[in-house]
């Protein structure tokens, strides 16, 4: 496996078209001088000793030197050792509500926004264990099986907004079944399913669901956002903003429906977490429930002792600095170089 240690560091690439450019001006305004002085080829006569080809040599040389200088600060490192690790974990999946009704205010900067940094939250709180993300509106969605590949989960999250759902409202129990044929054990009791809604849920099967997913082993947590006195949910129009409005033309106003969220996790066999509380004592009981757990071994496998190979750019680009500074800028009489 190959990877660069400092990639940031590659962006300095970004100085060599840059000095080529510049070196390329400086040599055409150089010969635009040279030509109102006199002819170029009377000027090569009486200068005997310049070397046009030895120029370019020269600034080749000092570009390619470095070039490999800021490749190797950057520190490409080789690992071929493949190490098999195993781990003790549960299997925990993120339901995220992506309804439109996620996009009230009554939350700075909305419910979504909030949300979606709680569950980045999760992810690092719970590292050590498989993660899975489903998102929810009308219909559930699978985006990122169980996985141990943290950064892929976050970044998936990042992204998520109400037009990724194809139909609207809140199907809870049809993400708490998605859930359960996501689990790869179907007997252990080593699952964890976080549900991260406003609870509007008009899936009136959400209850029976949560019960048959509790009989198969799954614990179900809930989290609420928003407040109960409710917001507006703001929606673009064309190319100006209003708010959702219901067949009569009125405002539609949402509110947390935090009865709901306390029935699923009640009915699941976990907790009810309203998010505007303190998210250290969130965390807190989560993983005092998830330790008592039945912990799962599973395999990962990971690439270890990077060996870092800087040096071999670098004794390269010196030995370039030295050869162009031992190329004298003029040619000896009678060389023809």
């Amino acid at each position: 496996m190959f990877q660069f240690e400092y990639v940031s560091n590659l962006s300095f690439l970004l100085l060599i078209p840059i000095l080529i450019v510049l070196v390329v001006i400086a040599w055409r305004f150089r010969k635009k001088a040279m030509e109102r002085f006199g002819n170029l080829d009377l000027l090569k006569q009486l200068m005997p000793g310049y070397s046009e080809k030895r120029q370019y040599l020269k600034m080749g040389l000092l570009l390619l030197g470095l070039t490999l200088l800021i490749v190797g600060w950057a520190n490409p490192q080789f690992s071929n050792k493949k190490e098999k690790v195993k781990r003790k974990g549960v299997d925990v999946y993120l339901a995220l509500d992506i309804s439109q009704s996620m996009m009230a205010e009554d939350i700075a900067p909305n419910r979504l926004e909030k949300a979606k940094r709680f569950a980045q939250n999760i992810i690092e709180e719970l590292a050590g264990n498989r993660i899975g993300i489903l998102y929810f509106a009308g219909n559930a969605y699978l985006q990122v099986p169980l996985t141990i590949d943290y950064s892929a989960a976050s970044v998936m999250l990042r992204s998520a907004n109400p037009n990724l759902a194809s139909s609207q409202g809140t199907a809870i129990g049809e993400a708490v079944d998605f859930a359960m044929r996501g689990f790869e054990v179907k007997d252990q009791q080593n699952k964890v399913l976080f549900i991260i809604s406003d609870g509007e849920s008009h899936d009136e099967g959400a209850i029976e669901k949560v019960k048959e997913a509790r009989d198969n082993g799954m614990m179900i947590f809930t989290f609420g956002v928003g407040t109960t006195e409710g917001s507006l949910i703001p929606v673009k129009v064309g190319n100006r903003s209003d708010f959702k409005r219901d067949q009569s033309g009125n405002p539609v106003k949402s509110r947390l429906n935090e009865e709901m969220m306390v029935q699923i996790a009640e009915a699941g066999g976990g907790t009810y977490f309203n998010l505007l509380e303190n998210e250290s004592k969130i965390f807190d009981a989560i993983n005092s429930r998830i330790e008592k757990m039945q912990k799962q071994e599973f395999e990962q496998r990971s690439f270890t002792s990077f060996e870092s190979y800087f040096q071999w750019l670098l004794f390269p680009a010196l030995l370039l600095f030295l050869i162009e500074f031992l190329i004298p800028n003029r040619k000896k009489l009678g060389d023809e170089k």
